[in-house]
């Protein structure tokens, strides 16, 4: 999205475009830990909910006695003592505040939520299926709620595509979590390594001072189309794969067009993943066969290394 925005606008140069690409890779890292605010958010409007029965004049049986289940939640219990989290949210100012409404939606769609009402009556009680839920809640609930994706798009123009990703990249912390797990248990790092981070650099740079090369590379390769008459996101990820052939080493040439492939199924057209396929594996071809790129390491998998 970041090289789209970078072709859509004139007179952008590099830093710019890096400048604003990993404002919205820190805006995804935001979201990461937003969602995870939202799951405790909701657990304290079931926390209210039962102490406001109680409180009634004439409570009834299930007032005096609720299940507390969900509020006794053990993995929410360790995300709201998470260290990392709570400084996170504090330094970034990060609260659910301005929309006091969002958790009171979710929790009435918990309710609902055939998942959850499964987890209230089973005779188990584990830990295990105290993390099911919360992970079911996320990659389910949250993923699907039109309420929760409308808030989060009208928050941030960033998030209009990033619930799915940022929902894995939750469930991945999440089945980490042991029974043990202190409050000093990291959460996910913005990025892996420093090599990550390079990665994430290079690609955009080299992708946008290579155009030139690349477009002619397509255009070699798509001999029945115009290049002006292919969907620019297409051409945009054919680029991109292009590039990380030739730039990273260590990456294998199948893990590459996989990568993009799947990237064209998601934001290109219903056809586009069978056509980029198609096209770079005539690429491949020609930079195999012009020596335009060298694998080593990792990246000779798939090789023929005679």
């Amino acid at each position: 999205m970041a090289i789209y925005a970078f072709n859509r606008k004139e007179g952008e140069d590099l830093n710019q475009a890096e400048t604003e690409l990993m404002f919205s890779i820190r805006k995804t890292y935001d979201l990461y830990h937003y969602l995870i605010l939202l799951i405790l958010e909701i657990s304290d409007v079931a926390r209210e909910k039962i102490d406001l029965a109680l409180q009634k004049n004439l409570p009834t049986l299930e007032d005096l006695k609720p299940n507390t289940r969900f509020v006794d939640n053990k993995l929410i219990e360790q995300i709201r003592n998470n260290n990392s989290l709570k400084s996170y949210l504090l330094n970034n100012k990060l609260t659910w505040s301005k929309y006091p409404e969002i958790p009171r939606i979710l929790y009435n769609q918990m309710l609902l939520w055939s998942e959850y009402n499964s987890y209230m009556t089973s005779e188990e009680n584990s830990y295990a299926d105290d993390k099911k839920l919360i992970v079911k809640l996320v990659t389910d609930l949250f993923l699907n709620s039109e309420d929760l994706n409308a808030n989060l798009e009208e928050q941030s123009i960033f998030w209009n595509d990033d619930i799915e990703y940022v929902s894995a990249m939750i469930e991945k912390t999440f089945k980490k979590s042991k029974i043990d797990s202190k409050e000093s248990t990291p959460l996910m790092p913005l990025f892996k390594n420093d090599e990550d981070e390079q990665f994430v650099r290079i690609l955009l740079r080299k992708t946008i001072i290579n155009k030139k090369m690349t477009s002619e590379m397509i255009d070699r390769n798509t001999a029945n189309w115009e290049v002006e008459r292919i969907a620019l996101m297409d051409i945009l990820v054919m680029q991109l794969a292009i590039n990380e052939l030739i730039e990273f080493s260590e990456i294998p040439v199948k893990v590459t067009l996989n990568e993009y492939i799947e990237i064209a199924k998601y934001y290109c057209t219903s056809k586009s993943s069978t056509f980029v396929n198609g096209i770079l594996d005539k690429i491949v071809k020609e930079m195999r066969e012009g020596g335009i790129f060298r694998k080593n390491g990792r990246g000779l998998v798939g090789e023929n290394q005679e």
